[in-house]
């Protein structure tokens, strides 16, 4: 006899499912490599010279599967409760996981056992934290020197006239080596001024360590005003994955 009951379609259900944001995935990511390519064309820069980093973030790791059938390499997230279990059920991909959110010392065992790159190193107790972690566990770690656009603090991020100094630090640190610098664009503030500034310490950065390439710059709503300033590397969320659902920790 067979099966009835809304149990009997549950998996042709769930591969509709699938395909239904599989394609709604691959229209969000079409529509952001044009954004990509179009800031690229205006300022008359290579499309290769930017990279792509989907933010995951309250995403479930099947959203992840797909983007890496898509050809999608970098994923960003910023909480390590969310993050953690994401890169253990995904670690067989070929991924690079960023770390993009404010990181606190107690969180630096797990994040570096996952974390290729970490975004948001903004001060010199989190760099020798996260060096002695990587030396532990054997790990190479990527960090970026997060600048403070703003005079917010809950934003996270070293002062542009201490950036320097900290890239020296981590220059220094094992374990780890020093990608370049991040920043996100005050509320309230025209992105392209403040890109402008990052632009500035980057270059300053870039004189001392050459190999510092890396400005992670621009989201879904300003990522033409970062790449218009160098940005390398841009971290897309909403404008690729749709609107965020509330985290539950």
């Amino acid at each position: 006899m067979c099966a009835t009951g809304p149990d009997a379609t549950t998996p042709a259900r769930r591969r509709r499912e699938t395909q239904v944001r599989r394609d709604e995935i691959a229209a969000g990511l079409a529509q952001v490599d044009e954004s990509i390519a179009a800031a690229c064309r205006a300022v008359g820069r290579d499309r290769g010279e930017v990279t792509l980093i989907a933010v995951t973030k309250t995403r479930p790791a099947e959203d992840v599967r797909i983007l890496a059938e898509l050809g999608v390499r970098d994923v960003g997230e910023n909480r390590d409760q969310e993050a953690a279990p994401k890169a253990a059920e995904l670690a067989g991909l070929p991924l690079t996981w960023h770390f993009v959110g404010q990181l606190q010392t107690n969180k630096v065992r797990s994040v570096v056992a996952y974390a290729d790159v970490i975004h948001s190193v903004d001060r010199v107790r989190l760099v020798e934290a996260i060096s002695r972690e990587a030396v532990r566990q054997g790990r190479d770690v990527g960090c970026l020197i997060q600048v403070a656009l703003d005079d917010d603090p809950a934003r996270g991020g070293a002062r542009p006239a201490d950036v320097p100094e900290l890239a020296d630090e981590v220059a220094l640190a094992e374990g780890v080596w020093l990608g370049g610098v991040m920043a996100v664009a005050p509320l309230g503030e025209e992105p392209a001024k403040a890109f402008a500034r990052l632009r500035e310490v980057a270059t300053r950065v870039q004189e001392q360590h050459p190999r510092a390439t890396m400005v992670s710059a621009g989201m879904s709503g300003d990522l033409a005003e970062a790449i218009a300033h160098g940005a390398t590397h841009v971290r897309v969320g909403t404008a690729l994955l749709g609107r965020r659902k509330p985290f539950v920790r």
